[in-house]
């Protein structure tokens, strides 16, 4: 064959090829993008006042409906949860009008320098795809904040809350319908003394939750001050150990957060799980969470910060 002859071979071969590879492309690509995900595209520590946070950016798969052949709303999502330590710390939506990528900030957990923040689809995407588990956990990103700091950090708030009333939601991770009532109860310090303080949750008409013990606290003044009364604290993060339907070895942690009078700005969100013992401050490595509810508004009752006398 004259050499030519064989780049004429060659030069056939490749126009030949070129479709089938693009096609091939084609497919793979379409298979990833019908996956449905999310991803966590930052995640990084930064400051508000004396408060450490974590300034967080999440992203749909299908930004804008840029994947040709998917419909334009495709990416978008009513309900994206977001997790520090497995533990819920924010929500946001995904929409066209936004690029379908949305940014936020939330208080770091206190008592650990290492965070994993990592994101869920609560909701179907905006073609009817469903969400968690169906559409998996977002990827995870590492977050250290041993060398944050943020001025002079001042010492740990004193006081103690009490209050009851309800939490009805339709957010829930846990139950996953998403709709649950959560009847609370409590009165909890921030020095943790005495350990064996109160905290009552029941939910499904059935299902409780009793505080034994509380293991750690962490209290600070943010937001809405707690008046009436004074008080130098509003807002308590903390966890606790104790029994669930009456079986003991379950984990609670739970964020209460008084904003005023008459208490309908009033905050609290719960998760209760299965203990971990090599992490039994936290339900990120839990092999079985029984409730998980958001912090957001409450529905009826008070939260109420006060002076710690004793």
């Amino acid at each position: 064959m004259k050499p030519d002859s064989i780049f004429n071979c060659k030069t056939v071969l490749k126009r030949m090829a070129s479709p089938l590879l693009v096609g091939v492309a084609a497919i793979a690509f379409q298979g990833v993008a019908y996956a449905h995900s999310l991803s966590v595209t930052s995640a990084t520590p930064g400051c508000n006042g004396s408060q450490v946070v974590i300034n967080f950016t999440i992203t749909s798969w299908d930004i804008n409906g840029a994947n040709t052949g998917f419909a334009p709303d495709a990416g978008d999502n009513p309900n994206i949860e977001v997790f520090f330590n497995g533990v819920p710390a924010a929500s946001g939506a995904f929409n066209a009008g936004d690029g379908d990528v949305f940014s936020g900030s939330a208080n770091a957990p206190s008592g650990t320098s290492t965070v994993q923040v990592t994101a869920e689809a609560v909701a179907p995407w905006g073609d009817g795809f469903p969400g968690y588990p169906t559409t998996p956990l977002s990827n995870s990103v590492t977050v250290d904040l041993s060398t944050t700091t943020c001025g002079t950090t001042p010492p740990p708030g004193t006081g103690r809350f009490t209050g009851g009333g309800k939490v009805v939601v339709s957010n829930a991770i846990i139950p996953a319908s998403g709709s649950v009532t959560v009847t609370k109860g409590f009165e909890v310090d921030c020095d943790m003394n005495p350990a064996h303080e109160n905290l009552e949750l029941n939910w499904n008409g059935s299902d409780h939750f009793h505080m034994d013990m509380i293991t750690s606290a962490s209290c600070i003044l943010t937001g809405n001050p707690p008046n009436p009364p004074t008080a130098p604290v509003n807002q308590i993060t903390a966890t606790g150990t104790g029994s669930y339907d009456g079986a003991e070895g379950y984990t609670v942690v739970f964020t209460l957060w008084d904003q005023g009078e008459p208490g309908t700005n009033d905050q609290a969100g719960f998760v209760v799980c299965l203990t971990d013992p090599a992490n039994p401050n936290s339900c990120s490595t839990s092999t079985s969470i029984v409730l998980s509810v958001p912090l957001q508004l409450v529905s009826t009752g008070n939260i109420q910060a006060h002076v710690d006398q004793r």
